[in-house]
């Protein structure tokens, strides 16, 4: 993250209680209360790059069971599920009321090709999206913050949608650790 080491982020409160379904605490509640998620954004891909570089390529394409994905695989969902909810904060920071559809995230990884890309270019890619998205988050003031929309049948705050991306990397971050290196 080149730019935004310069320059302090804004404060954008973690979302209270009621702004997401309960299911979403397992990627709410790890994130730290102190209003930097743009902040852990940042050093959310530093500490995904540090160890994502730390593995040999035989590490990438392992599964610990059948069915499980590859580490590559986890890398390319971490940059599908980021770049699906950034467009629907989006679209819920710009008060459009339409109820947005899920995505099956097997499918995804199925057909994302990851274990076929080098691990450095699928770094770089997460590298574009985590820049764009702090971005975005930047530019939104208070008030689109905490607009709501519906997707895949669950009413969220825009706020709510950055802490998930920070959640969900930290997430898969610790399955990696716990699931495939210990």
């Amino acid at each position: 993250m080149k730019n935004s080491d310069l320059r302090p982020f804004p404060v954008i409160e973690k979302p209270a209680e009621g702004e997401y379904p309960s299911a979403s605490r397992i990627y709410i509640d790890p994130v730290p209360n102190d209003g930097q998620i743009l902040k852990h954004l940042a050093s959310g891909f530093q500490a995904t790059r540090t160890l994502i570089l730390s593995l040999s390529e035989s590490r990438l394409l392992h599964r610990y069971a059948e069915g499980k994905w590859t580490i590559k695989e986890i890398l390319a969902h971490l940059i599908d599920d980021e770049r699906i909810y950034v467009y629907r904060a989006l679209r819920f920071a710009r008060n459009d009321s339409t109820e947005l559809p899920g995505f099956d995230q097997d499918l995804f990884a199925r057909y994302s090709e990851a274990n076929k890309r080098d691990a450095e270019d699928l770094l770089q890619e997460l590298s574009l999206v985590r820049q764009s998205t702090i971005a975005f988050f930047e530019s939104l003031d208070p008030a689109a913050l905490l607009r709501r929309g519906v997707a895949d049948g669950k009413n969220v705050s825009v706020r709510t949608l950055a802490y998930h991306i920070a959640g969900h990397e930290l997430r898969h971050l610790q399955l990696i650790r716990e699931r495939y290196l210990g």
